[in-house]
C-alpha cells in the first residue's frame, strides 16, 4: 500500500502494523503509522491535530533563534489563532500559557498545547481509528476469517524494519516525552 511506504522505505511488517492497534505511542513513533493516522484524521475533518503535533516536533529540532521565532509564529497563526481555519481545540489555561510563551518563543513554546492535542487524539480519535475499516484492512484483521500469524512471513513486505525514529521519537520528544505514556483511559 502506498500509504505504508515512506521515503522509499519498505512498508512495516504486519506485526508492527498490528502493534499500532494496541499502542498509540507506537503508532505515533512510526512514520508510516503517522501517515495512515493522518489519512484517517483527514476523513474525520481533524487533520489539524496531527499537523499541529508534527509542526511542534519540527520546532523542537530548530536551534537558530530567528527560525525558531519564524516557525513559532507560523504554528501560532496556523493552529492557535482564533482566526485560523485550522485552529486546534485548546482549553483557556493552555491557550493563555501559549500566548505568554509567544512573547519570547523557544523550541518548547507549545509543549503544553502539544500534550493536550496528543491526549485528545489518544482519547478521542485513536479508538475510532483502531476500529476503522482503514486500520482493519492494513492490519489484515478481516482477511479470510484469520488474523494470520505474528511471524515475519506474514509481513506486508519481508524484512521490513522496526519503527522509525525521526519526528515522533517520543510523544513530545525530549524529557517531556515520558509524561504522555502514563496518560490513559
Amino acid at each position: 500500500m502506498d500509504m505504508l511506504t515512506c521515503d522509499g522505505e519498505p512498508p512495516p511488517p504486519l506485526d508492527e502494523i498490528r502493534a499500532w492497534g494496541k499502542s498509540f505511542d507506537k503508532l505515533m513513533k512510526s512514520a508510516a503509522g503517522r501517515r495512515v493516522f493522518r489519512d484517517f484524521l483527514r476523513c474525520e475533518y481533524s487533520e489539524e491535530n496531527i499537523l499541529f503535533w508534527l509542526a511542534c516536533e519540527e520546532l523542537k529540532k530548530e536551534s537558530n533563534p530567528d527560525l525558531i521565532e519564524e516557525k513559532a509564529r507560523f504554528i501560532y497563526e496556523d493552529y492557535i489563532s482564533i482566526l485560523s481555519p485550522r485552529e486546534v481545540s485548546l482549553d483557556s489555561r493552555v491557550r493563555e500559557l501559549v500566548n505568554r510563551n509567544m512573547v519570547d518563543p523557544t523550541p518548547r513554546t507549545f509543549d503544553e498545547a502539544q500534550l493536550q492535542i496528543y491526549t485528545l487524539m489518544h482519547r478521542d480519535s485513536y479508538p475510532r481509528f483502531v476500529n476503522s475499516p482503514l486500520f482493519r484492512q492494513i492490519a489484515q484483521l478481516d482477511s479470510s476469517g484469520s488474523n494470520g500469524s505474528q511471524s515475519g512471513s506474514q509481513a506486508a513486505t519481508p524484512g521490513g524494519g522496526g519503527p522509525g525514529g525521526g519526528p515522533g521519537s517520543g510523544p513530545l520528544g525530549g524529557a517531556a516525552g515520558g509524561a504522555v505514556g502514563g496518560v490513559g483511559a
